[in-house]
C-alpha cells in the first residue's frame, strides 16, 4: 500500500490528497450533484486505504437537518402552495411591467427566502420574459439578475440549505470557537448583506446591453416569420388559475413554521432544558428543533391540504433537495477527513495568513462553491476548517455570501433554464464563456453581500 512507502503527512503526500480532491470535485461536477457525491467516495477512500488517514466524521447532524426541511418544502409543492406564493409575485410584476428590472430580482429573492430553494425561480422566467417584452425592454435586464438573484436568497432564508448548515456549523464548534450566532443573529447580518447586493445588481442591469429596437443581431432574427410570431406569443402565466383553498391553507402552515423557527431561535427561554455532554441543562438545540418544526409542518399540510403522498417524493424540491443532501454527504466527508488529519499543520501554516487576511477564507470559498455547485456543500466543507484556524466566527458570518460562487461559469441548472426561457437571445453565454449574462450581476452581488455583510457582523455581532 502507499501508505506504507509514503508518510501521510510528507508534503508530497498532501499534495497527493490535495490533487485527488480537486479531481473528485472537477469529475462530480460533471455528473450533477448525485455524481459529486459518489465521486466524493473515491477521494475517500483513496485517502483511507491508500494514504492511511483515519475517516472524518460525515455531517450527519446537518443532513438530517435538511432532509426535514426538504420534506417540508417538498409537501407545500404538492400541495401546490409554491404556485400560490408565485401567483402572488406575478400579480405584483404586471402590476407594474415599466419596473420589471428592479421587481424581479426582489421577487425571486424573497421566493427564495421564503421557501429555502432557488429552484422556485424557474417557473418565473417566462412570466419576466414576458412582461419585458410586451414593454420592449431587454430581457436580459431582469432576466439575468433575477437569476443571480434567486440564489442570493439562500444566503438570506432561514430555511435554507446553506443557512441552516452555517447554524449546524457555527453550534457544532461552539466549545471551540467559544461562541455560537443563532439562526436570528445569521440572518439580520445576511438580509441586509444578501439584499444589498441584489438591489445593486439591479440598479446596473437597468441600462445593461442595447435596446432590443437597436439590437442589430435581435432585430435580424425578427427577419425570420417563424421566430416573429414566437416572440409574439404570449408566455405562461398563472393570473387567473384558481387554486383550491387547501393550497393556500398549505402557504400559512409553511410560513407559520419559519416564524417558530426565528422565535425559538431567537429567543432561547422558549426551547425547553434538557441534560447536555456535561450533564447541565441548556436550551434544546437549534438543530433538532428545525427538525422538530419543519417535520411537524409537513404532516400537518400532509393530513390538512389534501395532498397525494404518493407524489411528494416526485416533486423537483424533493428531488433537488435531495441531491445536495447526498453531495454535501460526500464532499464533506471527504474534506473533513483531509482537514483533520492535517490540521496542525493547517494551523501552524495558515493561522498567520488568515489572521492577518481573513478575506481569503472568502476567496476559498467562492472557488469550492463553483467547484461544488452548492452553497450547503461549500459552507460544510469549508467553514469548519476557517473556525479551526481560528477565523473569527463573526467573519464567517459576514463572508456568507461568498458561499455563492457557482455564477462564475454558467453551468448552473437555473441560468441554463433562463437562457433557454429568453426566445430573444439576449441572455446568452459569450463567445469566450466566461462572458455571460450572469457574470456582472453575481459578481457584483456576491462582493457588495461580503463587503455589507462584514461591516454589519463587525457592528450587530
Amino acid at each position: 500500500m502507499l501508505a506504507t512507502v509514503l508518510a501521510p503527512d510528507s508534503v508530497l503526500a498532501i499534495v497527493l490528497q490535495v490533487v485527488i480532491i480537486l479531481v473528485a470535485l472537477v469529475l462530480g461536477t460533471r455528473y450533477g450533484g448525485l455524481g459529486l457525491g459518489l465521486i466524493s467516495g473515491i477521494g475517500l477512500l483513496l485517502m483511507v486505504f491508500a494514504f492511511g488517514l483515519a475517516p472524518g466524521e460525515p455531517p450527519v447532524s446537518v443532513m438530517l437537518t435538511i432532509i426535514a426541511v426538504i420534506g417540508c418544502a417538498a409537501t407545500l409543492q404538492q400541495a401546490r402552495g409554491l404556485e400560490v406564493m408565485m401567483q402572488f409575485a406575478e400579480k405584483i410584476l404586471r402590476a407594474h411591467p415599466e419596473r420589471i428590472t428592479i421587481l424581479a430580482p426582489l421577487t425571486t429573492w424573497f421566493l427564495t427566502v421564503l421557501c429555502g430553494t432557488g429552484h422556485v425561480v424557474y417557473t418565473m422566467f417566462p412570466i419576466i420574459e414576458d412582461i419585458a417584452l410586451k414593454k420592449g425592454i431587454r430581457p436580459e435586464r431582469p432576466m439575468a439578475v433575477a437569476s443571480t438573484s434567486a440564489q442570493m436568497g439562500i444566503t438570506a432564508s432561514p430555511v435554507s440549505v446553506a443557512t441552516v448548515s452555517l447554524a449546524s456549523i457555527l453550534a457544532e464548534h461552539a466549545g471551540a470557537i467559544d461562541q455560537a450566532y443563532s439562526i436570528p443573529q445569521i440572518l439580520m447580518v445576511a438580509i441586509p448583506a444578501s439584499l444589498s447586493g441584489v438591489i445593486l445588481a439591479a440598479l446596473w442591469s437597468l441600462r445593461r446591453g442595447k435596446d432590443l429596437d437597436k439590437d442589430p443581431a435581435f432585430q435580424e432574427r425578427m427577419q425570420d416569420p417563424e421566430f416573429a410570431e414566437s416572440i409574439k406569443n404570449p408566455s405562461h402565466s398563472l393570473i387567473g388559475v384558481e387554486f383550491p383553498k387547501e393550497a393556500k391553507r398549505s402557504v400559512v402552515i409553511f410560513l407559520v413554521a419559519i416564524v417558530c423557527v426565528v422565535f425559538l431561535g431567537a429567543f432561547d427561554f422558549l426551547r425547553p432544558l434538557v441534560p447536555g455532554e456535561d450533564g447541565e441543562l441548556s436550551p434544546v438545540s437549534m438543530n433538532l428543533v428545525i427538525q422538530m418544526v419543519m417535520l411537524v409542518a409537513g404532516a400537518v399540510i400532509l393530513m390538512s391540504c389534501k395532498v397525494d403522498h404518493k407524489k411528494i417524493a416526485s416533486t423537483p424540491v424533493f428531488k433537488a433537495g435531495m441531491t445536495a443532501v447526498f453531495s454535501v454527504f460526500g464532499v464533506a466527508w471527504m474534506a473533513d477527513t483531509f482537514f483533520q488529519a492535517h490540521i496542525d499543520a493547517l494551523e501552524a501554516g495558515l493561522g498567520d495568513v488568515v489572521a492577518q487576511a481573513p478575506w481569503a477564507y472568502a476567496v476559498v470559498l467562492i472557488i469550492v462553491s463553483k467547484l461544488v455547485n452548492s452553497q450547503g456543500a461549500a459552507l460544510v466543507a469549508i467553514a469548519p476548517i476557517g473556525l479551526q484556524l481560528g477565523i473569527d466566527p463573526a467573519v464567517i458570518v459576514g463572508f456568507y455570501g461568498a458561499a455563492y460562487g457557482y455564477f462564475i461559469l454558467p453551468t448552473y441548472p437555473s441560468d441554463l433554464a433562463c437562457i433557454g426561457f429568453d426566445r430573444t437571445g439576449t441572455t446568452r453565454i459569450g463567445k469566450f464563456v466566461i462572458n455571460h449574462s450572469f457574470i456582472i450581476p453575481g459578481t457584483i452581488s456576491v462582493l457588495t453581500s461580503c463587503v455589507v455583510g462584514s461591516l454589519l457582523a463587525q457592528v450587530l455581532l
